[in-house]
């Protein structure tokens, strides 16, 4: 079942010196539209938040790419992720073409972002985790065909994850490269199951054809073991001479705060190709 509802963003406003009976009603802004999907994937229902570029319209010729983030609720990084993406497409900058930003909204990130792990301590921790390869089936079966057969889309496709978002997506990358044209990964938590993600061989290496274009990989301050093994991920990644991989230390900043900031340099890395 699919039901539609717009996303909204309420702004009040008075203007000053005009008597309230003369001044316009506020009007709802509309940041995007909300997608209620079910997932036979994942045996429960699942929630898409939408932004789209300006000027798009369904019965207009133009096709746009899509972008992918995981943790896309409206509290989480979606509204910040679809206003950096209104911003780089603003033509004196150009550094990514109009696009469609597709929130993921989390149910349990725990769980759908981690593949099963030894470690007795996480699985007492975190007893729901080991989903990713259902969340995987998800969005290469259910979501990504949803928002292509419902939108005006390219072939191009970009996956955006930090912490263990960015473990996903590194998973992704590995198993099943060629789901995304594009990787931009923040912080990746590739500390879980004792770092058992970086020994495992990538697809992009086996077959070169299935590399992306692209990959781009950020860390902050954020401790030895997490910075360590974002360089090991890079150094992996390079090994294809197929990809652009480009890499960012961000010293000051930290696990918390590093999102936008990684994926503002990321964006204008990624439009430095065009």
């Amino acid at each position: 079942m699919l039901v539609r509802c717009k996303l909204l963003v309420v702004l009040w406003s008075a203007a000053i010196g005009i008597h309230a009976q003369e001044s316009p009603a506020p009007q709802p802004f509309v940041l995007g539209t909300t997608e209620h999907l079910h997932s036979t994937a994942l045996g429960e229902d699942r929630l898409l938040n939408i932004a789209l570029p300006q000027g798009y319209h369904p019965d207009s010729a133009a096709r746009y790419p899509v972008v992918y983030l995981l943790d896309g609720s409206a509290d989480e990084d979606f509204i910040h992720i679809a206003g950096l993406y209104q911003f780089a497409a603003f033509p004196w900058l150009a550094w990514q073409p109009p696009s469609i930003v597709v929130g993921i909204a989390n149910v349990d990130r725990k769980r759908d972002l981690t593949f099963p792990t030894s470690i007795a301590a996480d699985k007492e921790k975190f007893p729901t985790t080991g989903g990713s390869a259902a969340f995987m089936d998800f969005l290469a079966q259910e979501v990504i065909p949803f928002v292509e057969a419902h939108y005006r889309t390219t072939p191009e496709r970009t996956l955006i994850g930090q912490s263990l978002g960015g473990l996903f997506a590194t998973e992704v990358l590995f198993k099943r490269p060629a789901l995304f044209g594009t990787y931009y990964i923040v912080s990746p938590s590739l500390w879980w199951d004792g770092e058992s993600l970086l020994a495992q061989p990538a697809a992009f290496l086996a077959d070169p054809g299935s590399a992306p274009a692209q990959v781009y990989i950020a860390v902050g301050k954020e401790g030895r073991v997490m910075e360590r093994d974002a360089k090991r991920l890079a150094a992996l990644v390079r090994k294809s001479p197929r990809i652009r991989v480009g890499f960012n230390f961000l010293k000051e900043y930290d696990h918390a705060n590093i999102l936008h900031r990684a994926m503002l340099d990321g964006v204008r890395w990624r439009g430095e190709k065009q």
